[in-house]
């Protein structure tokens, strides 16, 4: 704060001007209605899975387990090893153009439906509610000297909200830390300093995020608010006052009609700014605060029934659909325009390659080192040796026999074992001396020769082979 002293006549008061404003706390009204209720299934459909993920079995391990200390990831059947993350990579592109896609079709439906900031927001004014009441009860009891109806209330929410934040905190940890494992060690509170610091980290983050910080978040500190708007056009589904038919605002007697005092079908009862959980007026227009909730939808349709008033005066729209007066069927129709239909083709082929290339993954990997220091030596009889180290990843879950063969040259062989044995998701290496026989040599004397190496795991009728090319030198 900077202290500003104004010109003033003598013998007059100083006076001290802030040039900061300070945040109004948003106390958001409790409302109901078909959004409200899809925003609840949508807080028990990701709840249940980040709750439940850890908890889940299988092949008698955790089926969700990012085993950072191994660099091991589990996905119920896939195992995933660090040469794998081009996956993780692929994913995170699908789910940036999963974004923009549905963001141009129908606007900020992640950030009003499925975003943790908002699911816990949620849940957290779910428990404010229940321990201070509504709207007006909450402002009462913040405004009221301390008592000890007051210390309870208070004090019953904070114990829930920092008894989900911990949980919440357990929860994250034990995606990566086998979560039986941790609940032991929370039974002894004998965490390691790291699992402290992040069961921590992260539960003060659900606490202050979704208890205290709530719309701030979606204001300052998330970029997508920022871009959204480079990502939806006059076409896009966004929620939209219809300003033709709701101005000029006034209250009025449920039996008068509006007309006969010139008045839109708006009220001007403030609702749809009092559910707002970042409190902005929808009627001025789509804002990047806004979050897509619809809980000004729910509860202007309800006062529009109150008032015997077609509902729809705040609803999903388009800019064109207010301003041209388009039917639903029209605005449909032109969400296949050029945007959408670029974002859902890169999608769809992102998708379907991500799906066929996991599912063709094959079950080890190999990788080929050849022996730099001396690329090539005469053994007995005068054939040729070359060196090479095989690297083999075992990315199944059972102990792996692998069987090692080369082709490429005219009788070319494995001079040493050519059988190697590693364990589930394990890595193994094995130094592999080929030779090539003299009468063959000579024909490719001073050349590096392309040759194939092939390495098959397996029963028969089972049996997975994977090749990788590599060069065999023969000297002058």
């Amino acid at each position: 704060m900077i202290p500003i002293t104004p010109a003033a006549p003598a013998g007059d008061d100083e006076l001290e001007v802030s040039l900061y404003a300070k945040q109004a706390k948003i106390y958001p009204r409790a409302v109901s209605g078909w959004f409200a209720r899809w925003r609840w299934i949508m807080v028990w459909v990701t709840q249940l899975v980040f709750y439940g993920g850890p908890w889940l079995n299988w092949n008698a391990r955790q089926a969700l387990l990012f085993d950072l200390d191994t660099r091991v990831f589990y996905v119920f059947g896939l195992v995933l090893q660090p040469q794998d993350f081009i996956w993780l990579a692929a994913l995170l592109i699908i789910a940036a153009l999963a974004l923009f896609f549905f963001t141009a079709v129908a606007g900020r439906l992640w950030c009003g439906y499925a975003c943790p900031q908002s699911v816990y927001t949620e849940i957290y004014l779910w428990i404010e509610r229940h321990f201070e009441g509504d709207r007006q009860a909450r402002m009462r009891l913040d405004a009221a000297p301390w008592s000890l109806n007051k210390i309870w209330r208070k004090a019953g929410k904070q114990t829930c909200w920092i008894a989900i934040g911990l949980y919440t905190g357990f929860t994250f940890v034990g995606y990566f830390t086998p979560i039986h494992h941790l609940a032991a060690e929370l039974a002894s509170l004998s965490f390691t300093p790291w699992e402290w610091f992040w069961v921590l980290f992260y539960g003060f983050a659900t606490y202050g995020n979704a208890g205290y910080m709530r719309e701030q978040v979606c204001k300052y500190m998330c970029p997508y608010a920022r871009f959204q708007s480079a990502l939806i056009d006059a076409d896009s589904m966004v929620i939209a006052y219809d300003p033709g038919r709701g101005d000029p605002r006034g209250s009025r007697p449920r039996k008068v009609d509006p007309k006969t005092r010139g008045l839109g079908d708006c009220i001007d009862c403030t609702l749809c700014v009092q559910v707002c959980p970042t409190g902005i007026d929808i009627r001025n227009g789509l804002q990047n605060e806004c979050i897509g909730c619809a809980a000004c939808i729910d509860v202007c349709d309800d006062v529009m029934g109150k008032m015997g008033y077609a509902p729809g005066l705040i609803r999903y729209s388009t800019e064109n659909g207010v301003a041209q007066g388009l039917t639903r069927a029209q605005m449909l129709r032109r969400t296949l325009r050029p945007r959408v239909l670029i974002y859902g083709a890169l999608l769809a082929l992102l998708g379907a390659g991500f799906v066929v290339t996991l599912s063709q993954r094959a079950p080890f990997k190999l990788d080929i080192v050849k022996d730099r220091g001396t690329l090539a030596r005469e053994v007995e009889g005068g054939a040729i040796e070359n060196v090479y180290v095989l690297h083999i990843a075992n990315s199944t879950e059972q102990r792996q026999q692998y069987r090692i063969a080369v082709s490429g040259l005219p009788g070319l062989r494995i001079a040493s074992a050519s059988d190697l044995a590693v364990d589930a998701v394990g890595l193994a290496s094995l130094p592999v001396r080929v030779v090539l026989p003299p009468e063959v040599a000579q024909a490719h004397a001073g050349r590096a020769n392309p040759v194939l190496f092939e390495v098959t795991s397996g029963a028969s009728g089972q049996a997975r082979t994977v090749q990788q090319a590599s060069t065999f030198f023969v000297p002058h």
